[in-house]
């Protein structure tokens, strides 16, 4: 089964086999091809090059691009997407003055989502679940990452887990399983955090390990929920079972956290809204990628992480959304990448680098996905006629997108 696009407007982020990702300066040029064309064999990228050098026109399905942008799907690396039911009623609070910490206080927050989460059935959650994702491939999303942690319990953190194992079998998108027991400290647990942390070293992991339920161990490194310690203990322990680290850190508070996950060699470390010259120093000559998530920055009122800085420094920089019914209950990544310009100051080439290459970076897909490659998953966004790619992220409200291709075919 063979797919050519032809007459593409601009075709973007093309590149050469095994770049894995883009820091510093080098993130300010996106390589683009005007007036392309594409040819898809199956699942993958085949060919492509400007139009003149395009050798046949004969294909099965032959596509005219004429005024559209042909470019990779988008690589989301950090979501909650499987959560249960919704989280509304705190928007409220926080529109009538209530902060995310006092709402905690409250019973709400992480835990009000873990209990919800718990009265739920799997099938009911991987439903929920399911519409999601679909929706977020219709934004053209190629590759996610979900993570637990709105379980709180043995058997909801494993219901969780089981229901990503089951959009990924289901799905063609792209998608690794995060284990996040460490969320929070449930109320089982109030006054015993080490007990919880005990609980997820011997009863969580040897489960999620015999049923090989994730890939990768996190934990909401942040005052009020998980010291340095407890972020210690838990990737330490993550390890033994094989899962690579990844961090929620620099929330609210910078206090170590950074240079703890570089020394753990996380993949990533994610939010980074508070940062300081030795996060900075400790993120210099480390494979830790840091990820922003801009929307959260936008729904809860809170600092920007400070990506200008992190690419001035010399560092990579990825964009993912942090979907989740609390403090990010949207998934576009096309708004994400539109706030990285309009409030972080990425210039479109650098937010679409963080939002495809190196959003696959740090989910260990950059060697299948992120570009437009010879090899490549055929993992592609069609935009309608647009102006240019810069277009994408100035026109925020707006939905460019006509078609989107996971694995060689078209879901949209």
């Amino acid at each position: 089964m063979t797919t050519l696009f032809i007459h593409i407007k601009q075709l973007i982020q093309v590149r050469e086999k095994g770049l894995l990702k883009v820091s510093g300066k080098d993130m300010k040029t996106l390589p683009f091809i005007e007036n392309a064309y594409l040819l898809i064999e199956n699942d993958s990228i085949k060919d492509f090059g400007p139009m003149a050098d395009c050798r046949s026109t004969k294909a099965d399905t032959i596509i005219d691009a004429t005024g559209k942008i042909v470019m990779p799907t988008w690589c989301d690396s950090h979501t909650h997407v499987v959560y249960a039911g919704n989280r509304v009623q705190e928007f409220v609070d926080r529109i009538n003055g209530l902060s995310y910490e006092e709402i905690a206080n409250r019973g709400g927050g992480i835990l009000n989502s873990a209990e919800q989460l718990q009265n739920t059935t799997e099938d009911d959650l991987y439903k929920q679940s399911l519409a999601r994702v679909k929706q977020l491939m219709a934004l053209g999303t190629g590759a996610i990452e979900i993570k637990s942690g709105y379980g709180l319990t043995v058997n909801a953190e494993l219901k969780m887990l089981r229901v990503i194992k089951r959009l990924k079998t289901d799905l063609k998108i792209a998608i690794k399983a995060t284990f996040l027991g460490a969320h929070a400290v449930p109320k089982h647990f109030k006054d015993n955090k080490q007990g919880y942390l005990n609980e997820i070293a011997t009863k969580m992991l040897p489960k999620i390990k015999d049923e090989q339920l994730a890939d990768y161990i996190d934990i909401f490194c942040e005052k009020g929920y998980f010291d340095l310690d407890d972020t210690d203990f838990i990737l330490t322990e993550g390890k033994k079972y094989g899962l690579t680290p990844k961090i929620h850190v620099n929330q609210f508070n910078a206090f170590g956290g950074v240079a703890l996950a570089v020394k753990h060699k996380a993949l990533s470390v994610d939010h980074l809204e508070e940062l300081n010259e030795n996060d900075i120093e400790a993120l210099k000559n480390s494979n830790t990628m840091p990820v922003a998530l801009p929307s959260c920055s936008y729904f809860l009122s809170i600092p920007y992480t400070p990506g200008r800085a992190l690419i001035d420094a010399g560092l990579p920089l990825a964009l993912a959304t942090d979907f989740n019914p609390g403090s990010t209950p949207s998934g576009n990544m096309n708004f994400v990448v539109s706030t990285a310009c309009i409030k972080m100051k990425l210039t479109p080439e650098e937010a679409i680098n963080a939002a495809t290459l190196n959003g696959a970076y740090a989910m260990d897909y950059s060697n299948d996905l992120g570009s437009i490659t010879i090899g490549k998953k055929a993992n592609i966004i069609l935009t309608k006629a647009i102006p240019s790619f810069h277009y994408l992220p100035y026109a925020f409200g707006e939905n460019c997108i006509d078609k989107v291709m996971i694995n060689g075919e078209f879901i949209s």
